[in-house]
């Protein structure tokens, strides 16, 4: 409808006057083979994207100044609607219980937007926080008791500035744990992908080499897609366009990388057999357009070529 109205596409409207006013300036969506994008699902933002996202809700559609969203609106689609009531072997959490907005679920506390695979944007207007969470998670619900039985309580706590920056601390200092392992920096292996174990993230038969460069690797998957992986750190590489940071080590006889797609709570395990000259590369959960990972990583995204 929106396309229709206004004879631009969703994507184009929304970077003009939603995401680059906001400093969001890199908004992928999921395509198909026409260019025209999803549009119910598949919005690829960083996760500081997301919570910027909800600051514009909390502030009733006003970015500094500038309003972008009229607030009769924000406050229109964030209130309840529509009933949620229990759904026979469905989650009992309360929180999936307190109604619908217009694509906002209501919460004990706030309401949020909710994605596939545990995405959340939570606002919760009374106590002025936004929570942004990008992560695998089998039911984004499971963030949302800690949030109200630890994260609320200490709000009305002043806190003091030791407390500030002990915080501020920890926070520097958080990071995925790299792959634990050698690095055997002369070290090559060249494989043959097995993807008989299902769900695979490359084709059966792909060819799979791992080379040391520069305190790491060049991983090879294929003729196209060639990684960096870092051994103690993860390195950032774009290798069709979008980016990904991977680490990897030698655990005895087998090079295991891991691969995390950014934007995204999807990540590829890959596993490299010296020995047998095979390899497997596995997704922790698998996409909802395909399992394929150079779709992924391919920028403009097009992840159903299939779908006209």
């Amino acid at each position: 409808m929106v396309e229709r109205v206004t004879g631009r596409s969703l994507p184009e409207l929304l970077d003009e006057r939603l995401f680059k006013p906001m400093g969001v300036d890199h908004a992928e969506w999921d395509r198909v083979a026409s260019g025209a994008a999803f549009g119910f699902h598949g919005l690829h933002l960083t996760t500081e994207a997301v919570a910027a996202f909800g600051e514009l809700l909390l502030r009733g559609g006003l970015w500094g100044d500038r309003r972008l969203v009229p607030r009769e609106w924000v406050e229109l689609a964030t209130r309840r609607h529509v009933d949620t009531p229990q759904i026979e072997d469905w989650s009992k959490n309360p929180d999936a219980l307190r109604g619908y907005g217009y694509q906002f679920w209501m919460s004990r506390h706030g309401y949020r937007g909710e994605g596939a695979f545990g995405q959340l944007c939570v606002v919760v207007p009374s106590s002025d926080l936004v929570v942004a969470v990008t992560g695998a998670i089998p039911q984004g619900e499971a963030v949302l008791a800690p949030l109200w039985e630890c994260l609320l309580p200490g709000l009305d706590h002043a806190g003091s500035s030791r407390d500030d920056e002990i915080l501020a601390d920890r926070l520097r200092r958080l990071s995925l744990a790299s792959v634990p392992g050698s690095a055997d920096p002369e070290r090559s292996v060249k494989a043959r992908l097995d993807a008989s174990v299902g769900d695979s993230a490359l084709p059966d038969g792909t060819t799979v080499m791992v080379d040391p460069v520069d305190d790491g690797w060049l991983l090879r998957l294929g003729p196209l897609l060639n990684i960096e992986a870092g051994h103690g750190e993860w390195r950032e590489s774009a290798p069709l366009g979008r980016p990904v940071v991977a680490a990897g080590a030698w655990q005895g006889n087998t090079f295991v990388a891991e691969i995390y797609v950014i934007t995204t709570p999807h990540r590829v395990l890959l596993s490299v057999y010296a020995d047998a000259g095979t390899a497997m590369a596995t997704w922790n959960v698998v996409p909802l357009t395909s399992p394929s990972l150079a779709l992924h990583v391919r920028s403009p995204l097009m992840t159903r070529p299939d779908v006209a």
